[in-house]
């Protein structure tokens, strides 16, 4: 038996597990972040970076002493991180300060401006706002405008995970796969661009900045001395890099072919196809490399995602949330039964879920239509609320087949939602394809798992790991009369929302901006 150990970073806790080359969890331990963020102002999401790295070492110390035999036995060591969340770092190392995370809301002004030939450039192309949305959401310019001092000290501007890695073995680096976010990387090569490059200019960091960026599957370190004290791990285990979060999670699902794709249901959603050929799944956006060698991740990513499911549970469902407590189960598990007395389309109440604004739509707002009289309830809400989700995936899985000239087949699905057999079944009926549901939940420490052990050779390559690792419960075909009023209500409604609201969009953010409450124009 070969065994793994894998460090699966999310936003909202963390989890350290002993993997083996069947797919078993031989040991398994998580560590709630408490709290996950803390806000000094409204929309601000900030974290201690060290903060991680001591919840992680809670979580492995609890492991280690547990299943020392079994720790001692693993081959390498691995880690997977959110993503678009850096570290500012001085010349020792040390963070100058909290790190941003990416559910922060703020937005920097862009008193720097990029030349004017580039500018000119990106408007004959036709993305421009795109292109001012992705500065404006970029911690760093944000920095350089409120916090000069900060900005002067800092040498090194490393992805979070990168920082985490130099914590356990000295090395300021990561693979190419996990390191995705605003900052100055070509997705398709895995090296920073050059300093002058059109892509690469519009975040205004030097490519110097950035930690070392290694291939994935290549040794990265080894577990330090100081680290095995903190941690309990093996001093001297060798570190391989894999993936970020959502490739280790496409692979830990299984969605290996070109005919498969990979919805993620975590606190953001995603939809995803991979494929051995670079491609733009919509205009400007990169696909990702993947968490094995030779293969890149074409995703499309709602930010917003099963994280308002939580939200609407807080807002607007106190009494379901008090009955969970006391059958001690989740909030959203008690609702996803109740939607199952709401019709397929909850009668005509359809959500667009941008509550965070998409690439392609940098306008967009969360919209809500379709009441009419005394029919709706909170149920058809929350049920409107994940068919927007699925709405979305549709829209996502749509642009990523036409762009990468690949047919979908069959969808896998992993995250918390994909808990719900509800959703399961809702998303089947939106996308109209099969939607296979994993054994395991934890997707993205299995996939982180499975990138070792083909970086091992255990594996001749990802076709054998699957066979190996991954086993599915169930498979939810789509109902044809559901899915038959889902493409009605997708082609006839939720698809001319945007076009139709987007000056609308325009003048609200004009708005919040005049009155000093947020805007992403």
């Amino acid at each position: 038996m070969s065994c793994v150990l894998c460090i699966d970073y999310g936003t909202q806790s963390v989890r350290v597990s002993v993997i083996n080359d069947k797919g078993e969890f031989l040991a398994f331990e998580q560590e709630k972040y408490n709290p996950s963020y803390f806000s000094i102002k409204p929309g601000y999401c900030e974290q201690n970076a060290d903060y991680y790295y001591d919840m992680m070492c809670k979580a492995a110390k609890r492991l280690v002493r547990k299943n020392k035999n079994l720790v001692n036995q693993c081959s390498s060591i691995s880690s997977t991180c959110f993503r678009d969340t850096y570290v500012l770092l001085d010349k020792d190392f040390k963070p100058i300060r909290p790190t941003i995370i990416w559910l922060d809301q703020r937005k920097a002004k862009l008193e720097k401006k990029i030349p004017l030939i580039y500018s000119l450039a990106f408007w004959i192309v036709g993305m421009s706002e795109t292109v001012i949305l992705n500065r404006k959401r970029t911690p760093a310019l944000w920095i350089q405008e409120n916090e000069k001092d900060n900005w002067a000290k800092t040498r090194y501007y490393a992805p979070l995970n990168s920082y985490l890695n130099y914590r356990m073995l000295g090395v300021l680096g990561d693979s190419a796969s996990n390191m995705i976010g605003h900052a100055p990387i070509c997705f398709k090569t895995g090296k920073p661009y050059g300093k002058n490059n059109l892509k690469g200019i519009i975040y205004g960091i030097d490519p110097k900045m950035l930690p070392k960026i290694f291939s994935v599957g290549q040794e990265i370190g080894k577990i330090t001395e100081n680290c095995h004290v903190e941690t309990g791990f093996p001093e001297g285990l060798a570190y391989i890099g894999t993936g970020n979060d959502k490739s280790c999670e496409a692979l830990g699902a299984g969605a290996i072919e070109p005919f498969s794709a990979h919805a993620s249901f975590g606190t953001s959603c995603s939809i995803a196809m991979t494929s051995k050929k670079y491609f733009e799944p919509i205009h400007f956006l990169p696909s990702y490399i993947s968490a094995y060698p030779g293969y890149y991740n074409g995703e499309v990513q709602i930010y917003r995602g099963a994280w308002m499911l939580t939200w609407f549970s807080k807002e607007f469902a106190k009494e379901e949330v008090n009955e969970a407590e006391i059958e001690k189960i989740a909030p959203e598990e008690l609702l996803n039964q109740k939607i199952l007395d709401v019709p397929p389309g909850s009668n005509g109440l359809v959500v667009q879920p941008y509550w965070g604004p998409q690439l392609d739509k940098p306008l967009g707002k969360g919209s809500m239509i379709g009441f009419y009289d005394d029919v709706h309830t909170k149920y058809h809400i929350y049920r409107a609320i994940i068919e927007g989700l699925g709405y979305a995936l549709k829209e996502g899985l749509i642009s990523i087949q036409k762009r990468s000239h690949q047919k979908c087949k069959y969808v896998t699905i992993s995250g918390g939602g994909s808990k719900s057999d509800a959703i399961c079944q809702i998303t089947a009926d939106i996308l109209n394809i099969p939607v296979y549901k994993p054994r395991n939940y934890e997707a993205s420490s299995l996939g982180c798992a499975m990138s070792q052990f083909i970086s091992l050779k255990v594996f001749e390559g990802v076709n054998d790991a699957k066979k190996s690792m991954i086993k599915y419960d169930k498979i939810f075909k789509p109902n044809k009369i559901d899915s038959d009023k889902y493409s009605y209500l997708y082609k006839k409604v939720y698809s001319t929302i945007y076009p139709q609201l987007k000056k609308t969009y325009s003048s609200l953010s004009d708005y919040l901006e005049k009155n000093n409450e947020g805007s992403i124009k």
